[in-house]
């Protein structure tokens, strides 16, 4: 057996590394502060269902689980737009109409991944374990439990314990890393659209969309018929969530700006008061490791906002390059920690950059005829030239290409698009005027 490896958070990306080392031969132990999620019913209100698409895949068809995955999830091959009043507009994502991104619930996908890594030969996890305490330099852990205070130690700690991380705080604390946290005005809440009649109450092939300028719903279905509605709307203001804190109020307000939603989600104001409200923020810190044994993971190292449904499939891919990197340095966790940060660093940012214009699409654009005009002249494009022209969001979402690599090919693309079109504008006027040149001259003789 390889050495240990001490994994803080078994969420998302702690299982899934899990399951990368564990094929690599090393004794795992996931420390979680939480109780086993298995079998439980997942939070109220806190579930933001995930958009699964294939750098995720990609990563989970490495290690076998690509078909356990898509088992329990639904493909949804485009948006469907839902205006204050009329007819919803379906926007497929692929020019072909063919791809789909897959609806899975973050606690489905946690109790599979959790499932898969205890598989693992020399992969244990212990719950109720709170991290309080890292020194970087030996690798000792102290962890807070329900029996007191229970110390740990591990020759590499990893931690993948998400945007609010304890051991990014740690690290910090030591004075080995430094960190922004830029905290979006707007929250979310989450409601449920229950089936209607035993069967889906909107069209389950689609991410739905209530795009309204500052703000926007989203809803996502799931497995059970059930649909997961994530409200992101600012914090304050009005349509803000403090101004809106009566059940009078929220029924207005819906019935106003969602009418549609409102027949769809029994008692809308009681769920919406009880439900909680939580941040949305992007991370950024440096470094991601310190003293050659202890590293960051997924949200712990950059944290993303969801506008792009990519922060667990760039969670993903993370474990996938740090893989590569290990395999790169002959598994010397000193060598592999800085060559990850060195290589991931340019794509996460990017993939946090365009997250964040996403959600001005999303909440301001995807309903303007310009817009829709835009989207198919795109994919006029796509058509006319395949393979050479491709979309942003089919390269973010389809593609495992880098992710600062689609930034700069579309860039390219778009640079390419507006030369053409420049010459296309001067050739155009260049036959204009040579179409009026022989009546001028004409017109000349005869005066003459």
């Amino acid at each position: 057996m390889k050495g240990e490896v001490a994994i803080v958070g078994a969420g998302l990306t702690g299982c899934l590394l899990a399951c990368f080392l564990a094929r690599r031969g090393h004794q795992v132990t996931l420390y979680e502060r939480r109780d086993d999620p298995r079998g439980r019913t997942p939070e109220r209100g806190r579930s933001i269902n995930l958009a699964l698409s294939e750098r995720g895949l990609d990563a989970l068809r490495r290690i076998g689980l690509d078909g356990v995955v898509l088992a329990g999830a639904l493909p949804m091959r485009g948006r469907m737009v839902h205006p204050v009043h009329g007819t919803p507009d379906f926007q497929p994502y692929s020019v072909r109409g063919d791809r789909a991104i897959n609806s899975i619930g973050r606690g489905a996908l946690n109790d599979a991944l959790l499932e898969a890594a205890t598989a693992q030969p020399g992969v244990r996890a212990v719950f109720g374990h709170r991290l309080t305490g890292l020194d970087p330099e030996t690798g000792e852990m102290v962890f807070q439990t329900g029996d007191g205070e229970v110390k740990a130690s591990a020759p590499v700690v990893l931690g993948a314990d998400g945007a609010g991380s304890a051991v990014r705080a740690e690290l910090k604390r030591y004075g080995t890393l430094t960190e922004d946290v830029d905290f979006l005005e707007h929250g979310y809440k989450e409601l449920t659209v229950p089936p209607r009649d035993g069967d889906f109450a909107l069209d389950p092939g689609a991410l739905h969309i209530w795009p309204r300028g500052t703000s926007m719903v989203i809803a996502l279905p799931n497995p059970d018929r059930s649909f997961t509605c994530t409200l992101f709307w600012p914090g304050e203001g009005p349509g803000g969530f403090a101004s809106l804190d009566d059940p009078g109020a929220v029924e207005r307000h819906f019935r106003a700006e969602y009418p549609d939603l409102v027949p769809l989600v029994p008692d809308l104001a009681a769920d919406y008061l009880r439900n909680p409200v939580g941040v949305l923020g992007t991370v950024r810190c440096a470094s991601w490791h310190a003293a050659g044994r202890v590293g960051l993971v997924g949200d712990a190292a950059h944290a993303i906002v969801p506008f792009y449904g990519q922060g667990a499939n760039c969670a993903f891919e993370d474990v996938v390059v740090l893989d590569r990197c290990l395999d790169d340095t002959g598994g010397d966790w000193s060598a592999a920690l800085p060559l990850f940060e060195a290589r991931r660093r340019e794509d996460t940012e990017a993939i946090a950059q365009m997250a964040l214009a996403n959600f001005i699409e999303m909440r301001d654009k995807v309903a303007s005829p310009l817009f829709l005009l835009g989207r198919r002249a795109e994919h006029a494009l796509e058509r006319a030239l395949p393979g050479r022209y491709v979309s942003r969001y089919e390269l973010v979402s389809f593609s495992t290409v880098p992710y600062a690599r689609v930034r700069r090919r579309v860039r390219r693309q778009h640079q390419a698009v507006a030369a053409l079109a420049a010459a296309a504008t001067l050739a155009l006027g260049a036959l204009a005027v040579r179409a009026a040149s022989p009546g001028k001259r004409a017109r000349s003789g005869r005066s003459a």
